[in-house]
């Protein structure tokens, strides 16, 4: 049966249609005369509705930074029962007081397959983060592993928004507002309170999560780039409305100030028929990010790999950048082409989505991850060192792998589980053994 399902919704998530362009206002309706005309919330809104605002932002902030939709739905979202705490499994939340933020190099193994029947929010493990969920500042990393998809159960997050970031198996993803199709090169970004179901595409579904407790992601300012480059709006992907009337008991998972909350609906909470605003979910396929590089000699900061940042009080210095290392030509003369030996101010997570990382020979695979905390020395390994010190230089392309980056401004303080982890690599400080003396005065 589980096989059936997956097909059925790899059927449904490969004949979507999507509305494009990031930070858009969009409107949409599944059925037709669903939208009010001219007002957002008439006396008696169209086909017997409920006219419902959901607000991402405060309503006095700047028209710039203001998000919110309108959605018209079967029931309004505030026909529901109380709800009651539930565990929290390995689903962490900031602030993080388990264990003394570390200062040393941190690798993992991906995840272990889990021991039964694991849907993704069951399936979500918390590594660690900053800041604090209540306070709305800071941000959090997971990873996910799950072999089955959620079934009658619907999850919200009031904490933050999720940046998922697949690396094994497609996800269907089944929003308030439609239905997202993630594979493995992709993200999907889950808004601030936006309620949503994962389905599995493949028989496991694994992957990274990134939970920015901040200001929403956003486009990075181009400067001198000039008006095109690096990610693209139009490639964004938000979904059309599709809704589900379904009766019955419905779980649903609220997480607010970093405890998990249930509740049993007597229907299903995905019931929005039409909808209209620019808080709203999308999908977006890593490999159309335009990079931007050098054409002379060494290369630009990592920074210009920024798919979205969302800004801090601070100009330039992010809560949380979300960076790929998409594929690319590497032309710079007298240059040493890998990632430069490097101390950073920010910290870095790293994940690796499919191949090789150019500064790693081995040991960093797809679905593990490594830790950088602020000024933690790092850099190529030894054998990336001495290759690429005595490599040719003609024009090569990276085109083999597909590796990301967390950076955030905080340290990011680990989780216990984490810190004693199985998959923890033990020996990650080996890489740059042997990095010898080349001195000669």
């Amino acid at each position: 049966m589980a096989g059936t399902g997956n097909e059925q919704a790899r059927k449904t998530a490969e004949g979507l249609a999507y509305h494009t362009g990031f930070g858009n206002e969009h409107s949409s309706e599944a059925v037709p005369g669903a939208l009010p005309a001219g007002r957002n919330s008439p006396q008696r809104a169209p086909l017997g509705l409920y006219a419902e605002q959901l607000s991402g932002s405060a309503f006095t902030e700047p028209r710039a930074h203001n998000l919110r939709s309108w959605l018209y739905r079967i029931r309004p979202s505030a026909a529901h029962p109380p709800f009651v705490r539930a565990e929290r499994h390995a689903l962490r939340s900031a602030p993080f007081t388990d264990c003394t933020p570390d200062p040393n190099r941190l690798r993992w193994n991906p995840l272990p397959e889990p021991a039964g029947p694991t849907d993704f929010l069951d399936g979500l493990w918390t590594l660690g983060g900053n800041g604090d969920a209540t306070q709305r500042t800071g941000m959090a990393v997971h990873l996910y592993y799950a072999n089955t998809s959620m079934d009658r159960r619907v999850f919200g997050n009031a904490d933050g928004e999720l940046l998922i970031v697949p690396e094994r198996g497609g996800l269907l993803l089944r929003t308030e507002l439609g239905l997202l199709h993630a594979e493995p090169g992709e993200v999907a970004l889950i808004p601030r309170g936006v309620r949503f179901r994962v389905e599995l595409l493949d028989a496991t579904a694994r992957g990274y999560v990134c939970e920015n407790y901040g200001r929403p992601f956003q486009l990075p300012d181009l400067g001198p780039i000039g008006a095109n480059g690096l990610a693209n709006a139009r490639d964004f992907r938000a979904p059309v409305a599709a809704y589900e009337d379904v009766e019955g008991p419905v779980e649903v998972v609220n997480k607010f100030c970093g405890h998990l909350w249930t509740a049993t609906y007597d229907h299903s909470p995905l019931d929005v028929v039409a909808w209209h605003g620019n808080h709203v979910p999308y999908v977006y396929d890593l490999r159309r990010f335009n990079v931007i590089g050098s054409i002379s000699y060494d290369h630009p900061d990592p920074s210009i790999f920024t798919v979205l940042t969302s800004p801090s009080d601070t100009p330039g210095l992010a809560g949380v950048d979300f960076v790929v290392f998409a594929p690319r030509w590497l032309v710079g003369e007298d240059t040493f082409r890998p990632p430069y030996f490097h101390r950073n101010v920010m910290t870095e997570y790293m994940g690796l989505i499919e191949g090789a990382y150019d500064a790693k020979a081995e040991g960093f695979v797809p679905g593990g991850g490594s830790l950088h905390n602020m000024m933690s020395a790092h850099g190529p390994d030894r054998e990336t060192f001495d290759r690429a010190s005595a490599a040719e230089l003609p024009p090569q392309k990276i085109d083999d792998g597909l590796a990301f980056m967390f950076e955030t401004r905080w340290p990011l303080t680990l989780t216990e589980q984490a810190r004693d982890a199985g998959h923890l690599q033990r020996g990650y400080d080996d890489v740059w053994q042997g990095l010898q003396r080349h001195f000669r005065p």
